[in-house]
């Protein structure tokens, strides 16, 4: 765990801030490398994303968008299941490239079910979105 509560995660795509922003934001794109959306890039827009139902979660992420400045950074709620989370990306040009922060947070470390979705969740941002959103960075034109 990165810290008691909050997933880091960051690393360097080797694209434009402008292509990392594009694949953070076009909800198609988003659904190629995490999950069917209606997402909208504007503060205050409410969405879901949706996924295969387990035991005590609906397969349903009610979210919010709480923060943008383009390019630069997202924030949107994370709220499903028992969580009450928060997600958010910063993107910083780093020579021809990006370097993007992802920080999931909110997590309550002294809430068993939350500790062991925090361990799910931090397994998959680690692994399984980060190859799947830089497989999509590669497939897509600037």
């Amino acid at each position: 765990m990165s810290e008691r509560g909050t997933i880091r995660v960051d690393q360097f795509l080797p694209h434009p801030p402008t292509k990392v922003w594009r694949v953070l934001t076009d909800p198609d794109l988003i659904a190629r490398w995490l999950m069917q959306t209606d997402f909208v890039p504007v503060v205050g827009h409410r969405f879901t994303f949706r996924t295969d139902p387990r035991p005590g979660f609906d397969g349903i992420v009610h979210c919010e968008v709480l923060d943008l400045d383009p390019q630069r950074l997202l924030r949107w709620s994370w709220r499903g299941g028992s969580l009450d989370t928060a997600v958010t990306w910063t993107l910083v040009a780093e020579g021809r490239g990006t370097r993007l922060f992802l920080e999931h947070s909110g997590f309550d470390p002294d809430d068993p079910l939350q500790q062991r979705t925090y361990a799910l969740l931090d397994g998959g941002w680690r692994s399984h979105v980060w190859r799947r959103l830089a497989k999509v960075l590669d497939a897509i034109q600037s």
